[in-house]
């Protein structure tokens, strides 16, 4: 089995996400215009965009928001120059850590991800510095319950998975990248429902931090990272980050 992605690190982003909505909706809104520049915006014929759609239902952002983007697309307004740039470093005591942002003024934002790295005891640095450390997957998450454990490996692998995990109150499933789609598809026909589905990148290894100060910053650094508007997603090996 792989090392699994820590559910309950997911939970904590998306509790402190759930906490900003007017952030998601940003976040979700320069998806959207990604997608619509790369391949139009009627989601029909943009399997991107309606994939991002769907997401953007199941975080609860508004219809009418929605909406409101694709007339202003369909309207003939150009998408914005928006640009996917990832970001690599070390938190304190050697964490790995990858920000994947979502942005318009790459100068802007590499400034702010250097100066949250520097400020809690971290370093951000050159592309490819600590991404060998990640292997990028297909993660669906569902609630354990009272499923029979095997039975759901035994769909999970028959549906075209590559992994499965218990972890405490919920089962992994893990897919290669481009199969994740299919793999839910085939899983919620058989009446499954995820608490979360998406492409992360899950470490090999972890690091468990023990001293006060070090995990003070590297929570501190999370929240910074995660409270930027620029930022879509944090990705990290610190073990400990529940508690």
């Amino acid at each position: 089995m792989s090392g699994h992605s820590k559910w309950h690190n997911i939970a904590r982003k998306k509790g402190l996400v759930d906490q900003q909505r007017a952030k998601v909706f940003t976040r979700y809104a320069r998806e959207m215009a990604i997608a619509i520049r790369e391949g139009g915006a009627d989601p029909a014929s943009n399997s991107k965009l309606k994939d991002i759609i769907s997401k953007a239902k199941g975080d609860n952002v508004p219809n009418d928001n929605i909406n409101r983007i694709l007339q202003k697309y369909q309207g003939g307004a150009q998408a914005e120059n928006y640009e996917h740039i990832n970001y690599e470093g070390y938190g304190p005591a050697g964490v790995a850590v990858i920000v994947e942002t979502i942005t318009d003024n790459r100068n802007r934002t590499v400034s702010e991800m250097r100066h949250y790295f520097d400020k809690y005891g971290g370093n951000m640095g050159a592309a490819g510095c600590v991404s060998w450390q990640f292997d990028q997957k297909g993660v669906l998450v569902l609630e354990a319950e009272d499923r029979d454990e095997e039975e759901v490996m035994m769909q999970a692998l028959e549906a075209g998975a590559s992994d499965f995990e218990a972890d405490g109150d919920v089962f992994e499933i893990y897919t290669e990248p481009n199969d994740m789609d299919a793999v839910k598809q085939n899983l919620e026909a058989q009446g499954l429902t995820f608490l979360e589905a998406e492409v992360q990148m899950v470490p090999q290894n972890y690091i468990t931090l023990t001293d006060e100060e070090d995990i003070k910053n590297m929570n501190k650094l999370l929240e910074m990272m995660e409270s930027n508007d620029d930022v879509q997603n944090v990705w990290h090996n610190w073990e400990n980050a529940d508690e």
